[in-house]
């Protein structure tokens, strides 16, 4: 279906993206997703652009729209997409999850873990690694810039909504502190090889000393720029006239299969809110 039919016959596509407020979109299964799987992204990066601009795409060509289905938050999902997990094979499965947060605010935090589980139809998420927004007029990040993002993570984790919480990107001074200061302490750290080639020792002592494991990641420090973000929403509508987005957080999700250690499923979840009208 070309982007000028599609305009032509789902006038309420362009009635329900101008109403909604927010918007949470699932990219569904990749590992399934054959249109994407023939393109090979060169960064996650490329990767989530793609997903965002097809999955928008895809929801706007395939799913019935009606103006009774205004709402202020619209979900973009494609049901055949989305591998629920059954609780027969839940035990087998190990459900870990990187949470990018371009804004500060606990609630974020609160919404993608709940999406998520709502998302994959299970209770609780195995491991979530929070990569939070950096610091603002370019200040280092500290403990303080942290904490209320690791406060809401204890508070998943005790209510059972999260198993095991995990940092990503820092160095053993931060880490040192932030163990030291969090009531449940984190069960990983990732670094990024691409600025740094070969762990730092005094990293690598601290991890092992507290039973901290050290992941290795390939994200950028902005997994999507706002411009890049705009533009896959733009592309992905086909051109409508929508109003202008603003991320709120990315999460990406991976399914594995623990005896085999082989990835059953993986996606994108992204939120939005609209900045105009």
């Amino acid at each position: 279906m070309d982007s000028q039919n599609t305009i032509n016959t789902n006038p309420e596509a362009k009635m329900l993206l101008s109403h909604a407020k927010t918007f949470r979109l699932h990219t569904g299964n990749l590992v399934n997703r054959s249109r994407l799987k023939k393109k090979c992204p060169g960064s996650p990066s490329e990767e989530l652009r793609d997903c965002i601009q097809a999955s928008l795409s895809d929801w706007i060509s395939t799913t019935k729209l009606s103006s009774k289905d205004l709402t202020d938050t619209l979900e973009f999902s494609i049901p055949e997409a989305t591998d629920a997990i059954t609780p027969e094979e839940r035990e087998e499965l190990k459900v870990s999850v990187k949470l990018f947060l371009r804004e500060s605010g606990q609630s974020s935090i609160k919404d993608a873990v709940e999406m998520a589980c709502q998302t994959l139809a299970v209770s609780q998420l195995d491991s979530v690694i929070i990569a939070p927004p950096g610091p603002s007029d370019g200040d280092s990040q500290s403990l303080a810039h942290l904490q209320p993002a690791w406060e809401e993570l204890e508070t998943l984790v005790r209510s059972k909504q999260i198993a095991a919480i995990g940092t990503s990107d820092l160095d053993k001074d931060l880490l040192e502190q932030l163990y030291k200061w969090a009531q449940i302490k984190p069960s990983s750290n990732q670094v990024n090889l691409a600025s740094c080639c070969v762990m730092p020792p005094d990293l690598t002592a601290f991890a092992k000393e507290f039973d901290i494991q050290l992941l290795t990641h390939n994200d950028t420090k902005e997994l999507i720029s706002a411009d890049t973000f705009q533009e896959a929403v733009r592309a992905g509508a086909q051109d409508l006239n929508i109003g202008d987005w603003r991320l709120e957080w990315v999460l990406r999700y991976n399914v594995i299969v623990k005896s085999r250690g082989i990835i059953k499923s993986k996606g994108y979840l992204v939120s939005a809110k609209k900045t105009s009208t």
